[in-house]
């Protein structure tokens, strides 16, 4: 049996239109002194959900639709810990029918190279009967600018 390297192809820098600057909390540390794997999702989660609010319209509390985490992942390169000031870029990599797919990297301030990268991916559903939905037409435009930089 061959081991495949199944190393992801860092992000940099300048591939993402789009960031979110979040101040790590001391809660984020974990008993080792560094940011716990889990709250990186939740960093995730807050900038692609901030850059939908932002820039696509989305109105998370009155929109006839929602999005659902279907998939996600995230490759872990250099800690993070309390106190520091990360830039979360998000980029999207596919407007599907009724779902997005964010690329996401986790930048220490001032650095090319990310601390942590992976993938977020939301489907769209109605609100009330949790049925796929297609993007919506202005939602899809206004995303265009993200779409990911293949450098």
């Amino acid at each position: 049996m061959s081991k495949e390297s199944t190393k992801p192809i860092r992000r940099t820098r300048d591939q993402f239109h789009f960031f979110l600057n979040i101040q790590t909390r001391w809660a984020d540390n974990d008993i080792y002194g560094h940011v716990n794997n889990v709250t990186y999702y939740s960093y995730f989660d807050t900038a692609a959900n901030s850059l939908l609010i932002q820039h696509a319209g989305f109105d998370i509390h009155q929109s006839p639709i929602i999005g659902l985490v279907v998939d996600s992942a995230c490759s872990f390169f250099q800690e993070l810990s309390f106190p520091e000031s990360i830039e979360v870029g998000v980029a999207i990599a596919k407007i599907g029918n009724s779902s997005l797919r964010y690329e996401l990297a986790i930048f220490k301030q001032h650095h090319i190279e990310p601390s942590a990268q992976g993938h977020f991916v939301h489907v769209f559903v109605d609100r009330e009967n949790r049925k796929s939905t297609a993007v919506p037409d202005a939602m899809r435009k206004a995303l265009e600018f993200y779409r990911l930089k293949v450098c």
